[in-house]
């Protein structure tokens, strides 16, 4: 017979899992890889491979996690009450490679003390 766990959460944590914050937060890393990807999958292949289609979706894809990135960094500006010059900062670390996941990083920190207990 299986058992069945059920994991109780408190609402401080659901309320976090739903927040702006925490999409973001996700937003920002998918964001990161797809450009990680670009600049060293799919330009490598483009242009030592002779494949310049991986640049076309990569690039596509990479695009659409930008615009969602600046559009949620805005509703967790909002959400989060944050000053205008960490959201600048925040923006600027999207153009950098390896700068959303410092950001993810940092981030994790401000979440409330009781949303640690996660699924």
């Amino acid at each position: 017979m299986k058992a069945k766990y059920f994991v109780l959460l408190s609402e401080q944590t659901i309320r976090y899992m739903n927040s702006s914050l925490s999409i973001f937060r996700k937003v920002a890393v998918a964001e990161g890889i797809s450009y990680l990807l670009l600049l060293f999958v799919a330009m490598p292949l483009k242009y030592f491979a002779n494949l310049p289609l991986y640049v076309k979706y990569t690039g596509w894809a990479h695009g659409l996690l930008f615009v969602l990135y600046a559009a949620t960094l805005v509703l967790a500006w909002q959400e989060q009450k944050w000053k205008f010059g960490k959201t600048v900062l925040i923006f600027v670390a999207s153009l950098l490679p390896f700068a959303p996941f410092i950001v993810d990083r940092k981030l994790k920190d401000e979440r409330p003390e009781n949303a640690n207990r996660m699924l």
